[in-house]
């Protein structure tokens, strides 16, 4: 029921905008321009995000989360993941596009988060991002090797939740942060050409940022990041739940969807939809075969 039939084919307008790359990120950085990141898991949110003019889109495995009804990331799998990422990356986006690497999709061998890396990029993402510090040099080492670009995550990781015990703050005990501290470097010294910083305190975010020369991207991480990440559906209120405490919505989109839907339902119910507008009529020349016609008949 998605394509409905047509006398006039549609399209979308083309953005005008140049195809944002990983110089131009930098480059960004460098001047002190901040960074705009918005997930993306369909074809919809792609082309919603990139006509807004965000800068890079993450397919992330939040997907999970948002999307497909799991309570964490951890079921998500390659296969989910290569689906959403081929619905967004059909939309040919101007922005960045980075897909990010599930649950056990490079945990195993350097040879598997190759394949899984790899096989990313040629379905159209640009780069990927992984969760992790000091324990995943080697897996990165390779994937920067391989000319795979790769952009970190460090503080609070969802696919650490039960390792964490539930989704807290990371950070806020000396020797956590110091560790935060020292895993940034080593991904910054690895490869990685962008860093994520989650649920962590915004004194430490700044310093991160301040010691590191690659971009840093904040969720619950304060204003001092490079730039700034959310949930395309956090933003845009489109889920029922109160969001996380960083989160601010732009939009209270469920409630306006719903009223939308409820509304359709009364103009069923009442025989107001569809209308005049919404139908489609016979030529004129054959109404009256179709009047006279009756069941059974054959020409």
């Amino acid at each position: 029921m998605s394509h409905a039939p047509s006398d006039q084919a549609s399209g979308a307008t083309p953005s005008l905008r140049a195809h944002v790359t990983l110089p131009q990120i930098q480059r960004w950085k460098d001047e002190g321009r901040p960074l705009a990141m918005l997930t993306a898991y369909d074809a919809p949110t792609a082309l919603v995000a990139d006509a807004a003019g965000v800068d890079i889109l993450l397919v992330g495995d939040s997907v999970g989360n948002v999307c497909l009804g799991f309570e964490t990331t951890l079921p998500v799998t390659m296969a989910m993941m290569n689906h959403h990422v081929e619905a967004v990356a059909r939309t040919k986006p101007k922005a960045l596009l980075v897909a990010d690497m599930p649950y056990l999709s490079f945990h195993l061998s350097v040879e598997d988060t190759l394949r899984n890396a790899g096989g990313f990029l040629q379905r159209g993402a640009q780069a990927v991002k992984l969760e992790g510090g000091a324990k995943r040099l080697a897996m990165i080492h390779a994937l920067v090797d391989a000319e795979i670009p790769v952009m970190g995550h460090l503080g609070l990781t969802p696919q650490s939740v039960n390792a964490m015990g539930g989704y807290k703050v990371q950070g806020r005990a000396e020797a956590e942060a110091l560790a935060i501290l020292d895993d940034a470097v080593s991904l910054q010294e690895a490869g990685c050409f962008a860093l994520v910083l989650e649920g962590i305190p915004a004194d430490l975010a700044t310093r991160i940022t301040e010691t590191l020369h690659i971009p840093t991207l904040g969720i619950g991480a304060g204003l001092h990041c490079s730039g700034q990440v959310l949930v395309f559906h956090d933003l845009l209120g489109l889920l029922p739940q109160r969001p996380a405490k960083f989160v601010r919505k732009y939009l209270e989109g469920f409630d306006l969807m719903k009223d939308a839907t409820e509304r359709w339902i009364a103009d069923v119910r009442s025989g107001a939809f569809p209308g005049l507008a919404e139908s489609y009529k016979l030529p004129e020349e054959i109404r009256p075969a179709v009047a006279s016609w009756q069941p059974g008949r054959r020409r």
